[in-house]
């Protein structure tokens, strides 16, 4: 037993150390709180000097508002414009350092793009009065601002409400420039915002100067060409150096509208812009009115060009195949044969020109796309516009609009390789997958119909059902691989609406896609480039050794069900207009909600055409469909293309002719919207398929043969003139 009087027997007590602690830590915090509190009470003491009341206090409430809203604006630009920057990673001043001259088919001379830097004139070695005369009317506070002339912007905002239309523009040469070098010329806000970012950081990476050289090469400038010194020769005949203040008002007056102000076009207007110029010139205390009054009584004169009208949108999009084919050659001076048919290409301008002109506006459409592909791949014309002066941007190959209805061919071609016929029977009916309960466009249902019939009628229940039900698991991403098997190189978004066409392609994707189907299931190998050759003459590629064959996308069978199908729809289903006489055509339309866009894509046993109309601005056409301007643009082409040539059958359908009866293998037979015959497009005699198979031969040959060497041509070569050879004389 323990005895509790005894103290040195009992436990010591706990130390007490955690509680100093405890006791240490709540203290301290106290002590933080109350000084904290006192230096709050000092700052407020100290800021109520400052304080206002009555106006002055909205004031500056206003302007601290202001000062948050636009904090927050600036974050979210910045955000906007960081897919901008990734433009100017590496070395963008060498990615167009190509120098290329394009060929036609035949092999004549087309046009050139890209820029010869040994011919780039520097800044300091341009006439003086060509500068002045393109900053006075493009951008007269150029070497003062950074990038963005606020002044000016407000400046051409007060003009333009005092004229009520648009007469001054507020983009800057480094806006503009930045637009060149890294963007489109869509009009979108997301492309604004980029554009102005970019501009900030050319003017915080390139000199002036600089700026103003690179701008001054790359501008379009009219006639096909790129660049002042491009254009000094192509007008004038003559050296950028060279060019009198006539002849520098005339230039400085095409970077607004090349297409509106070309003198080979339209020499009054030029004269009439250069005058503006000269004025400018004289407002902005360039020059004076006497300086300038020489080149007003005497206007500048240019060289007569004739009819000259460069393909400009395939060759802007063969350049751009050229740097991604060539992009690791050592030389970037090169020539390139294409596959661009002139006529084919005239062809189809005027007959964008003529459905856009007549029943445009009717339909409340401004706009047109056309690509049109031969059997084999090769790309013949491609219209990427009304007028490419007024707007260079490529509607064929960069914009993205839903294709709508012509989509459907990737999910019946699914159904018929999941071993579904065209006589398969099928419910329209209402359906519904998740929250979306697809419509027809006539409102209505049919009931049991066949997949021929579906098709043929375009009911958009049918491809809906067949993708829920029919193809399996993860029909969507079927549908999807689907369609870049078939050559569709946008990103398709993965969707359960995708099977009627609600994400979007470009016409380029839709002509390639549709060109397997006469090319019986393979792929339809689309190109634009035939061979790439350096100035010595030797290939550096060439379309037939260095590319893939075309492989097998869709099964025989698959594929002839499928133009069974696509044959049916310009005779008994949506597309009557663009049934080509006398020629079997297949195809199906397309139109998107609020009528925004109308598509044609078709084919004949030798062409393949996907036709788009719509606006730029995404408002809505006069309920303008697949089966009107898009049809009937599609047969207006095909009639011109088909004349003189051997047809080629469409794989697996019996009746190579639409009617047993015999027609004309061409008749002039399209018409506008209120039924009236258009006049023909004539097509130019071209040789016989004999003939050309032998000029094909000999060419082959001397492809083949090796040069001659000096002693093997001096051998070869007569000692006297034969007697019976006869001078022939040949008169012009």
């Amino acid at each position: 037993m323990q005895d509790p009087f005894n103290q040195e027997n009992r436990p010591r007590k706990r130390s007490n150390f955690l509680l100093r602690i405890d006791s240490w830590i709540d203290s301290s915090i106290w002590n933080a709180g109350f000084r904290a509190g006192e230096i709050w009470e000092e700052i407020t003491i100290f800021f109520r000097r400052f304080r206002t009341r009555g106006a002055w206090k909205a004031v500056f409430e206003i302007a601290g508002e202001g000062m948050n809203a636009g904090t927050a604006g600036f974050v979210l630009l910045l955000a906007l414009a960081l897919p901008a920057f990734e433009e100017t990673s590496g070395n963008w001043q060498a990615r167009d350092d190509f120098a290329v001259t394009f060929l036609d088919r035949y092999g004549n001379e087309i046009g050139h793009r890209g820029i010869i830097h040994e011919d780039s004139v520097p800044v300091d070695q341009l006439p003086d009065h060509f500068v002045k005369a393109v900053l006075a009317t493009e951008d007269r506070r150029f070497f003062e601002h950074f990038g963005i002339d606020f002044l000016g912007l407000v400046r051409a905002m007060t003009e333009n409400v005092k004229a009520n239309s648009v007469v001054q523009g507020g983009s800057t040469i480094t806006q503009q420039l930045a637009k060149n070098l890294f963007l489109t010329n869509e009009r979108t806000l997301e492309r604004k915002v980029k554009e102005a970012f970019l501009a900030f950081w050319l003017e915080a990476n390139v000199p002036k100067k600089e700026i103003l050289r690179l701008y001054l090469d790359r501008a379009y400038m009219g006639g096909g060409t790129f660049g002042a010194a491009a254009a000094a020769q192509f007008y004038f005949g003559k050296d950028i150096t060279e060019v009198s203040i006539a002849e520098a008002a005339m230039l400085a007056g095409l970077f607004k509208a090349p297409a509106r102000y070309a003198p080979h076009i339209n020499l009054p207007a030029a004269r009439a812009r250069a005058n503006e110029v000269l004025s400018n010139l004289v407002q902005g205390n360039l020059m004076t009115e006497g300086q300038v009054i020489g080149a007003r009584r005497n206007p500048a004169s240019v060289i007569d060009r004739g009819d000259h009208d460069a393909p400009d949108y395939f060759l802007d999009w063969a350049f751009d195949e050229v740097k991604r084919i060539a992009g690791g050659f050592p030389q970037h001076s090169l020539i390139v044969r294409t596959t661009i048919d002139p006529g084919m290409q005239e062809a189809a301008d005027a007959a964008v020109e003529t459905s856009l002109r007549q029943d445009g506006e009717r339909y409340r459409a401004s706009q047109a796309a056309l690509v049109l592909i031969e059997n084999g791949g090769a790309v013949r014309a491609m219209v990427g516009g009304r007028d490419y002066g007024e707007s260079q941007f490529n509607r064929a190959t960069r914009a993205l609009r839903q294709p709508g209805s012509s989509f459907k061919v990737y999910t019946y071609s699914l159904a018929m390789e999941k071993g579904m016929t065209p006589d398969s029977p099928i419910v329209d009916a209402p359906i519904h997958w998740g929250n979306w309960n697809p419509r027809n466009y006539s409102g209505g249902y049919s009931g049991r119909i066949d997949i021929k019939t579906a098709l043929a009628r375009s009911i958009n229940t049918i491809p809906v059902r067949l993708a829920k039900e029919k193809l399996g698991e993860d029909p969507i991403g079927q549908i999807m691989a689907m369609a870049k098997k078939f050559g569709v190189e946008t990103p398709i978004r993965r969707d359960v609406t995708i099977p009627i066409g609600t994400s979007e392609v470009t016409v380029l994707d839709q002509a390639t896609a549709y060109a397997v189907f006469p090319a019986g299931g393979y792929q339809s190998r689309r190109h634009g480039i035939t061979q790439i050759l350096n100035y010595a003459g030797d290939v550096l590629y060439d379309f037939a050794r260095d590319e893939p064959p075309a492989e097998r996308v869709l099964s025989e069978d698959a594929g002839n069900y499928m133009n069974q199908m696509l044959t049916r729809v310009p005779y008994v289903g949506t597309a009557r207009r663009a049934a080509v006489d006398g020629v079997l055509t297949g195809g199906k339309t397309g139109t998107t909600q609020a009528y925004r866009d109308a598509w044609f894509c078709g084919f004949t046993g030798n062409f393949t055409a996907a036709v788009w109309f719509g606006n730029d601005d995404y408002t809505s056409s006069n309920r303008m469909t697949g089966g009107s301007l898009p049809a009937m643009t599609f047969k207006r082409v095909m009639d011109y293309a088909h004349q003189g040539i051997e047809l080629r059958a469409i794989p697996g359908v019996e009746n190579p002719l639409p009617e047993p009866k015999a027609t004309p293998l061409v008749a002039s037979s399209a018409t506008d919207a209120d039924g009236n015959v258009l006049p023909q497009l004539q097509r130019p005699r071209v040789l016989n398929r004999e003939t050309s198979d032998v000029l094909r031969g000999l060419s082959e040959q001397f492809d083949r043969a090796k040069p001659l060497g000096a002693s093997e041509r001096l051998a070869a070569a007569p000692l006297q003139t034969s007697p019976a050879l006869v001078p022939i004389t040949l008169e012009r």
